[in-house]
Order: structure tokens, then sequence, then C-alpha cells
């Protein structure tokens, strides 16, 4: 994989492109003047591994809020970059609050949604010397839900006028790319540094996505925040996710991911950052957690006990890793095998730095642990996790060199 080069530009502490590794955002659904809930949230999705966080600013007391939220994650021990999402009002809220505009990490701004007819220039060209005078990064961020319709029309008027026109889906995601690269461009007339422009063109379709990204990282050098926007709910949003990113990352390109799933009812937002984190993971782009191998389970694993070591074990190792982190160089590049029968099993957690191979269902209750592809014990009766659980810390102290 060779990674397309970019521009290289600094959000907050925190390096977008220009060789830098690729960055995993986020975004909150609390609302924003609820400073209380969205702290909260904050510092949750930081904890879990996102390392750039997107906040709504779409009114006046949500930008009264921002201040206060980006001190109180500060005095938190938090310094996550925060990026003000603007839609339609942006360049009120940013010339009559000023604070918020400072206390901001990055603007995002949809050229879709400035402003019509010769307003929009002029509301754009206020977002920007807003940004230029805080000395603050944008990311134009065009999505197919809300494409500029004047410059639509205009490139369907000329496509009409071809000898052999295109399809509408191909004007709409020429569209998409020329409004991306016209905003930045734009900006860059108004006197906004190169190395302040971050862009995305996101889309709900895995091969739309695909093609629009193949396109645009060979009409510029910005970094490419990439998303498919609306995902979706569950396996769906994840796979969709997952497919379309991992084909443009193995192609090298994409300086910044956000992994867009709809949350399940209750359930935790940080899912999103998890799912990008191991999406970068099992493809060896960068390492965040030890990794799990475990096998899916067959007629010899039908009891649950399998199940739920491995769900222990991984569980263990997502919370225990911000400590080891701070204390041991690399471990987040371990490997942990949890196998549930004795035909791969053995094989598996040889091969991985440490491994358990327990018994099919009905065979004798015993575990043999490996460690660096020898047998070091076996763990036998009921407190079989809780010693593995052990041994993985120990293993960590004898090999894994301390800060």
């Amino acid at each position: 994989m060779i990674k397309k080069n970019t521009t290289q530009v600094m959000v907050g502490d925190v390096a977008v492109g220009g060789g830098a590794p690729i960055v995993i955002q986020s975004m909150t659904n609390t609302h924003t003047f609820d400073k209380k809930e969205t702290v909260s949230q904050i510092l949750e999705l930081w904890s879990a591994g996102s390392e750039i966080v997107r906040i709504t600013v779409n009114d006046e007391e949500s930008a009264k809020a921002v201040p206060d939220i980006k001190k109180e994650l500060l005095d938190n021990g938090c310094n996550v970059p925060i990026v003000g999402d603007f839609h339609f009002n942006g360049h009120k809220l940013l010339e009559k609050y000023p604070a918020c505009a400072n206390a901001l990490d990055k603007y995002r701004i949809n050229p879709g949604n400035v402003g019509k007819g010769s307003k929009r220039d002029e509301q754009f060209a206020a977002m920007i010397k807003t940004a230029i005078h805080f000395d603050k990064p944008i990311r134009i961020g065009v999505n197919w839900g809300s494409l500029d319709q004047d410059l639509l029309k205009s490139l369907m008027d000329e496509n009409a006028k071809l000898k052999n026109p295109l399809t509408s889906q191909s004007v709409m995601k020429e569209t998409l790319i020329r409004s991306t690269i016209d905003s930045a461009n734009a900006a860059k007339e108004l006197g906004l540094a190169n190395n302040k422009i971050i862009v995305s063109c996101k889309v709900s379709d895995v091969q739309d996505l695909i093609e629009v990204y193949t396109n645009l990282s060979k009409r510029c050098s910005y970094p490419l925040h990439l998303g498919l926007t609306e995902a979706g709910i569950g396996s769906k949003g994840i796979v969709s996710s997952a497919v379309s990113m991992g084909y443009l990352l193995q192609h090298g390109i994409g300086d910044t991911i956000r992994i867009s799933l709809t949350p399940e009812p209750e359930e935790s937002r940080t899912k999103e950052v998890i799912v990008a984190q191991e999406l970068l993971q099992t493809m060896g782009i960068r390492s965040f957690s030890p990794l799990v191998i475990s096998c899916p389970g067959c007629g010899r694993t039908t009891s649950t006990y399998f199940q739920e070591l491995a769900g222990e074990i991984q569980g263990h190792l997502r919370k225990a890793m911000p400590d080891w982190k701070k204390k041991y160089n690399n471990v987040e590049d371990m490997t942990v095998a949890v196998m549930g029968c004795v035909v791969n099993g053995p094989g598996e957690s040889k091969m991985a730095n440490i491994g358990i191979s327990l018994p099919g269902t009905g065979e004798i209750p015993v575990a043999p642990v490996y460690e660096n592809g020898k047998k070091t014990v076996t763990l036998k009766g009921s407190s079989i996790s809780e010693d593995f659980k052990g041994i993985i810390e120990k293993y960590i102290q004898n090999n894994y060199e301390k800060k």
C-alpha cells in the first residue's frame, strides 16, 4: 500500500495528512447547549480513542456553550480537538460569538448549506475570514444530500448540450467533486493558507464513495476525510463502511476517517470509534489494542463457556489498555488467541503472542496456554478466565519494554 501524499493540516495538536497516522474522528449526538451531557459524551468518545470530536453548533445557545465545554474538557485533562459543525447560520454564529470561534479547533463548512445566490459567497467569505482571524483550519464537507443546487443545475445544463451526455448520476458525482475543489480554491483566494484546508465528499452508496474519492484524490492534494454518510445501523453500517473505506485506504486514499453508524437504542456512541480502530488495525495500518483471535465455534463448542471467555478477554484487554499503554511500549501490537477446541486451537494459540486452547464441549476440562509459541501451563477448574487474565498481565510485564 502506497499512501498518497497530501498537505499536512494541524487540528489542535493532531496532525492530519502529510504522512501522519490516519486519524479517527467521531461526533456527538447531544444538544450542544447541554454542556454537562456534551462534555460527558466527548470524554467518553475521547477515552474510547477518538482523536478529533465534532459537535453541532446550530444555534446561539450552543455557540455560547462551546467555550465552557472546552474549558471543562481541559480541566478534565482532555485536549481532544473540537470541530464545530455549521450549517445555514454558521457565519452569524461565528461573528456574534468570537469566544466560540476561538475555542473551536476547526470549522466544518458545507458549501451546499451556506446560502443561496450572492448571499452564499458573502456568507462563505465571512466564515473563511473568521478562520483566518483565529488561525483555524476548516473542512469543506460536501454531502450527497445537500448538494449546491446552482452548481448542479449549471453542470446539468452543460451536460445536456454534449453530443454524448453523461448520466445524471455521473453529473451529480462531478458536482460533488467540483463543489469541494471550487470551495477550497475560493477559501484560498480569500487568504486561507493551503495547510488549513481538509476536504470530504460523502455519499451513502459504497461504489459511489469509492468512485468519488478515487477521482477526488487525483484532482487535489488536500487531506481527505473519509466517511460513508448515513452508513446505517448495526452490521449493515459496519460492513458498508469497512468495504468502502477499506478499499480506499488500501489504495492509499484517506487521511482521517469517521464511521457514521446509527446507534442501536441505548447503545454507546463509542461503537463507531471501536469499529474505526478495528478497521485500521485489521488492515495493518495502525494498532490500538491487542487483537483477540477467536474461532467462530462449531458443534464441538456448543456450550456458552467459550463465547463468554472470548468476550471477557476482549473486554479485559480494552479496559486495561489505557493503563498498559502508559506503562509499556508497543503493547497494542500484541495478539491473543482464545480458541474453542483442539482442532485448530493449539496451532492458532502457538502463532499468537499468547493463546489459550479450550477443550470442546463434553471433553476433559483442561486448557493449555501458549506463550511465544510454547506451551507454558495448563489451566483447569472454574477460574480459567481470571487465571488467564493474570497470565496475560505477567506476559506483558515480561515481554514489553517499560516506558
